[in-house]
């Protein structure tokens, strides 16, 4: 059974913070869970996964994402965030996924962030 699905909404979702998130395959950008109506397409799952690659270019550019540019925040090999008109995106790497989460209006940005730092440190102890 697929733990994913649960780990998103018992540790993102279920804060009220984090309007929809996923988890993708690092290496291959396939997708292992998401929320509820949150869709990826292949092209931007793997754009998330490249953005770590290239973080520099990820700072400078933000990132293209529901037609939507983002802007940089903060990008380093661990975690990038950025927002839009008060929406935001948060990316996180472990060391064999990429937890995505997003953040509306009416929500606290800090919480997202805690909420899926916290879900990524508990993906790295676990050896994922």
């Amino acid at each position: 059974m697929n733990p994913f699905p649960n780990l998103l909404d018992n540790c993102l979702i279920d804060t009220k913070h984090v309007e929809c998130a996923a988890i993708l395959v690092s290496r291959s950008g396939d997708i292992t869970a998401a929320s509820k109506n949150f869709t990826l397409s292949p092209e931007e799952a793997e754009m998330f996964v490249d953005a770590f690659k290239h973080v520099n270019v990820t700072r400078q550019r933000g990132l293209n994402f529901q037609n939507k540019l983002y802007t940089c925040v903060r990008a380093d090999k661990l975690s990038i965030y950025s927002k839009c008109e008060g929406h935001g995106l948060i990316l996180v790497r472990t060391s064999l996924y990429v937890i995505i989460a997003t953040y509306s209006k009416s929500m606290y940005p800090s919480i997202c962030v805690e909420a899926v730092e916290k879900l990524a440190d508990y993906l790295r102890e676990k050896g994922k």
